[in-house]
């Protein structure tokens, strides 16, 4: 059994929590921590978990709204913490105490019933990487903070029954808004997020390929409308696949990968 929930999603915080149960084991990850630990503390309480169930927390790249308040965390409640060696110098080596664990492309990561496999990503940070999570029988890819998808990036979403995917923003409303132009050439080029139709385009290369089901992720609260996201999706994808859209305050509910 595949299962996560959004904590939140969103340019003021991003957390994910991936969970796999194979008979009595039962084994979370948090991806990206990306709040503040009083914060991430009551969310999780509201999705039925203590911090203290967390096996690991894995850190996609070290922006703020990613890395949040993994450091203190991890030491509250001694989880080990993964993340790329690019992405550890970027946030100025700080002391884990023996939790840091150094991730890498392809390299596959085992945490009891949950098999990690990350993958780099091209977007304006040291050394960015992206997962697949599995259970043994369903895979699901989570791809968000990333300016185009490559052939190495599909290569590993292919076969991913469920995408945790980033629709940041509507090009239209980012060419008219308010951000200045060096922020839009920023966010709107190869190194930085995807728009809501390069998102679908990625969808629906995994059509084919076993996809059923999308979690609409990190929109932006300028640039972006929820409503927007889902017809981008939904006029790609049509009925075959059930469409999600996560809240940066309130994320999604549990839904099964």
């Amino acid at each position: 059994m595949l299962r996560f929930k959004s904590l939140g999603s969103g340019s003021t915080g991003n957390a994910t929590v991936i969970q796999a149960r194979c008979g009595t084991q039962l084994n979370h990850v948090l991806v990206d921590c990306g709040l503040g630990i009083r914060q991430l503390d009551t969310r999780l309480g509201a999705a039925g978990m203590l911090a203290e169930q967390i096996d690991a927390i894995f850190i996609t790249h070290e922006h703020g709204d990613h890395i949040g308040c993994a450091h203190r965390l991890a030491l509250r409640e001694r989880i080990p913490v993964w993340m790329s060696r690019g992405t550890y110098m970027a946030i100025g080596e700080p002391d884990f105490d023996g939790l840091l664990r150094i991730a890498g492309d392809g390299q596959d990561i085992a945490l009891g019933a949950l098999q990690l496999r990350p993958f780099t990503v091209p977007h304006d940070a040291r050394e960015p990487l992206q997962l697949t999570c599995s259970d043994g029988a369903k895979r699901m890819g989570v791809l968000t903070d990333l300016g185009h998808a490559t052939a190495h990036v599909l290569a590993h979403l292919a076969g991913c029954a469920t995408l945790l995917l980033e629709c940041n923003h509507d090009t239209d409303l980012l060419a008219a808004g308010s951000y200045p132009p060096f922020l839009k050439r920023r966010v709107g080029g190869d190194w930085g997020h995807l728009s809501n139709r390069a998102a679908a385009q990625i969808a629906l290369a995994g059509l084919p390929l076993g996809l059923r089901q999308v979690l609409a992720a990190h929109l932006s609260e300028q640039n972006n409308r929820p409503e927007l996201a889902r017809h981008a999706l939904a006029q790609a994808l049509g009925e075959r696949v059930d469409v999600h859209v996560a809240d940066a305050h309130s994320g999604s509910s549990w839904l099964s990968a």
